[in-house]
């Protein structure tokens, strides 16, 4: 016979993506959600940091588990089979059958061997930082793009995750009838997780290749996009809806926002642009996801400018940026300009306020999205900076290009016109360089023009 599974590992074999508040199954819950320990483990004891479990207490809390209880374990170096100590590991499961608890969640990337030998001595299901994460992203999936990209990292974080449960369909059988078919079931489930994976890529690929034609039909209009990235629950969504009058969902948790969107935002002297409100950063951010989100991504790799917002009220605003640059780095947007946008000053009563830098342009806005306070002086910024890129020409169009004077109304700042005698409109407008490469690109305008000052 083979080596079978105990019974209360049944009811946790990994089948599907670990969904929260799943009333099936007999597991302990509180009006509705699962109970769970949350756990960490520092080097020494001053690292630490009640932040840390915080921020995990709201990840859980965003999946829709009930947290009642945390652990913290020093130690110098995590132990190979288990992680934590052999003493711990006693401590949490009694406190596993203390507060009837169906999972522990830790805060730290958990081998496969690691997470099956924890869950052998807890008796109960284990979960990592990185699974929790795509747990969350999956409840929160609307669009198809997002649901495929959020199953192909599902599946890639399970991949590395399929251990021996069974086995029915074990080759290595004696006796007459009992020789398996010829294939195991931990290989059928690789290569049926294989498959669905070259599957859901290729489905991507295709989603891939629609938005770089809905973007390069952005840079040939051409208009300049604004993205706004920070933290999670930094008011990104909030501040979005504020700058746009758009009704997109803005919450109080962690990943309210995972599909990006798009509006158009007027900005007086400087034109029109498009604001993008992208998916929230955080901290060890799983690799898998980050590649999963590649082309979500890349609406941020093809910004003019970036919005940084941080939750000034949030007493660990200064580490939540620096893990913000971090993903930056990753996705290599490190070197797109960026507009210091502190968020939330109505929960510490401070004023509105602009800071510029040594050149006299507008580097942070400190302002409450909440409120509306403060929102015309990061307008007023963005059209400043908007407007070092933009010079001033005077352009001469033909009398039948009514058409080509409309759009460029709409796309410049229009300074001045007048008329000649033949009927020619002469314009003076402010526009960027882009968008005069664009003018010398349309077959109906007649190439007279000059640059002023």
């Amino acid at each position: 016979m083979g080596s079978q599974r105990p019974d209360y590992m049944d009811e946790y074999k990994i089948e599907k993506p670990i969904q929260f508040g799943d009333s099936s199954g007999e597991v302990a819950q509180h009006d509705g959600r699962e109970r769970a320990i949350i756990v960490c483990q520092v080097a020494n004891s001053s690292l630490a940091d009640d932040h840390v479990l915080d921020e995990l207490n709201e990840l859980a809390s965003s999946a829709g588990a009930e947290v009642c209880g945390r652990m913290v374990s020093v130690r110098s170096r995590p132990v190979a089979a288990t992680f934590i100590g052999k003493g711990k590991a006693e401590e949490l499961a009694s406190m596993v059958i203390c507060h009837s608890v169906s999972v522990v969640i830790f805060d730290h990337p958990i081998s496969p061997v690691q997470e099956r030998n924890i869950e052998m001595q807890i008796k109960c299901r284990v979960l990592d930082r990185s699974g929790l994460i795509l747990s969350i992203f999956a409840q929160r999936a609307t669009s198809m793009e997002g649901k495929l990209q959020v199953e192909l990292a599902q599946l890639r974080h399970l991949s590395t995750r399929l251990v021996r449960g069974w086995s029915h369909l074990e080759r290595q059988k004696g006796g007459i009838g009992l020789r398996g078919p010829g294939e195991s079931q931990l290989e059928t489930d690789r290569r049926l997780i294989g498959q669905r994976i070259r599957t859901l890529a290729s489905r991507l690929e295709r989603v891939a290749s629609q938005r770089n034609l809905r973007r390069r039909a952005r840079q040939r209009a051409p208009v300049a996009t604004i993205s706004l990235v920070g933290y999670t629950n930094a008011g990104k969504s909030t501040l979005f809806n504020a700058l746009t009058g758009a009704d997109t969902l803005s919450d109080n948790r962690l990943f309210a926002t995972l599909d990006p969107t798009m509006r158009r935002l007027d900005l007086p002297k400087a034109g029109t642009v498009v604001l993008s409100d992208t998916v929230g950063f955080v901290r060890d951010l799983p690799h898998a996801l980050i590649a999963s989100f590649k082309s979500t991504l890349e609406e941020v790799l093809n910004s003019t400018f970036l919005l940084l917002v941080t939750d000034l009220s949030a007493s660990d605003s200064q580490e939540t940026r620096f893990h913000v640059r971090n993903v930056l780095r990753e996705i290599g947007a490190e070197n797109i300009p960026v507009i210091n946008v502190y968020n939330k000053i109505d929960k510490i009563n401070w004023v509105p306020k602009v800071v510029f830098n040594r050149n006299g342009m507008p580097e942070s806005v400190m302002l409450s999205a909440e409120t509306g306070e403060g929102l015309n002086l990061l307008i007023e910024a963005l059209a400043t900076l908007m407007s070092q890129e933009y010079s001033q020409y005077r352009i001469e169009l033909s009398p039948d290009a009514g058409e080509l004077r409309s759009r460029l109304f709409q796309k410049c700042e229009v300074l001045g016109e007048s008329y000649l005698d033949d009927g020619s409109m002469v314009l003076e407008l402010k526009m960027s360089d882009a968008t005069m490469g664009w003018l010398t690109s349309q077959e109906n305008y007649s190439g007279k023009w000059s640059q002023v000052g």
